[in-house]
């Protein structure tokens, strides 16, 4: 089952790439400009994702894909990453996968010349980590 966070984290990578998100049965386009601001996701993709959950929005959906955002949230899906492009990308649990990934009509994607997508990072935490990893090599 694909949890809240990592359709969360699937709409955020691909937001960054410029897919948008139709909402209201696919009348209105979400495409929050920031996504990430510091170590946490953005105000403005807060206040997208709380749209996508709200029941007034209707059936959402990333752009080029067939999958509402409601039935990734069932049981039934699960979000691994793409073998061509390593995005996250929705999948059934049991069946058939879908026919393409939301990359198919990005012409320019994959492109390793850029950065990737990624999520928030807490700076202090992972220095904190990389301290201590590096606190346990120096033990004699």
């Amino acid at each position: 089952m694909a949890s809240e966070e990592q359709v969360k984290r699937y709409l955020a990578y691909w937001f960054q790439l410029g897919k948008k998100v139709w909402i209201r049965n696919g009348q209105e386009a979400l495409l929050p400009q920031t996504v990430i601001r510091g170590n946490r996701h953005s105000q403005e993709f807060e206040q997208c994702w709380q749209l996508i959950l709200s029941p007034q929005s209707g059936e959402c959906y990333l752009e080029g894909t067939d999958e509402t955002i409601a039935e990734l949230l069932t049981p039934a899906w699960a979000v691994t990453n793409c073998s061509r492009c390593s995005m996250p990308v929705p999948g059934l649990q049991v069946g058939m996968p879908p026919l393409a990934c939301p990359c198919n009509d990005l012409p320019s994607w994959p492109n390793t010349d850029v950065p990737a997508p990624r999520s928030p990072v807490d700076s202090q935490c992972r220095l904190v980590e990389i301290r201590d990893r590096l606190l346990k090599v120096s033990e004699p």
